[in-house]
């Protein structure tokens, strides 16, 4: 990532340098190949392809034709499928060099935006709980459950949010390739000192990770 990219903001990821008494706890961004395959789904539209390919072939065939002339007549749409998932593969990589996620002691920012940055700041005192999603390709997912009547734009923060929670949108940390130790600052940021022993006995896969406390921090 190329220092000039960010040289706006006083702090990279942040739109403004943090106050007296703020602390960052961690910073992190995702890994575009896990976006890739999770956000943008390339290995299904890669699938969707060959499977329209193979179904052109039998079909022809089926009909009377040739095997090899078959195959010469799926080559478009193997051609169209691989141009689809290299678009796909691009978005991700930019999307992911774009994007930086910021834990500090009183708050949790996301700024994202490939063609127009945007900055998403939540104050802790807004963060209801947490949980930390590990996938089966290392990285990790860190939704965020805001508390009612803190409003978020699905569209307009994807793919920065838990998919198909419209209405109440949880904001995510996405793909994370160190998800454990952005769950643990954020932990840490909330005042949350007794889940981590109890998240670790619970499964791999959906790990709940910071119920918020009364006494939690607040920005």
């Amino acid at each position: 990532m190329s220092s000039h990219e960010h040289e706006h903001e006083p702090v990279p990821g942040l739109p403004e340098a943090l106050p007296a008494g703020e602390r960052m706890l961690w910073q992190g961004a995702p890994s575009w190949r896990a976006l890739a395959r999770r956000a943008l789904h390339v290995r299904k539209v890669a699938a969707y392809f060959v499977l329209l390919a193979v179904w052109h072939v039998a079909e022809v065939v089926t009909g009377g034709t040739g095997f090899a002339e078959a195959v010469r007549g799926a080559t478009w749409l193997v051609v169209l499928g691989a141009a689809a998932v290299a678009v796909l593969t691009g978005l991700a990589w930019a999307l992911a060099r774009s994007t930086i996620y910021t834990i500090t002691t009183r708050r949790v920012v996301l700024r994202f935006g490939v063609a127009l940055t945007m900055s998403v700041n939540l104050p802790l005192k807004v963060v209801e709980a947490a949980d930390l999603r590990r996938n089966d390709d290392g990285t990790a997912d860190l939704p965020l459950t805001l508390l009612p009547g803190s409003r978020m734009g699905y569209l307009l923060t994807w793919p920065h949010v838990q998919p198909w929670h419209y209405f109440r949108v949880r904001p995510m940390l996405r793909c994370l390739p160190d998800g454990d130790a952005a769950a643990k600052a954020l932990m840490t940021a909330l005042g949350v000192t007794e889940a981590a022993p109890a998240a670790a006995q619970r499964p791999a896969r959906d790990t709940s990770v910071t119920p918020r406390p009364a006494t939690a921090a607040t920005a």
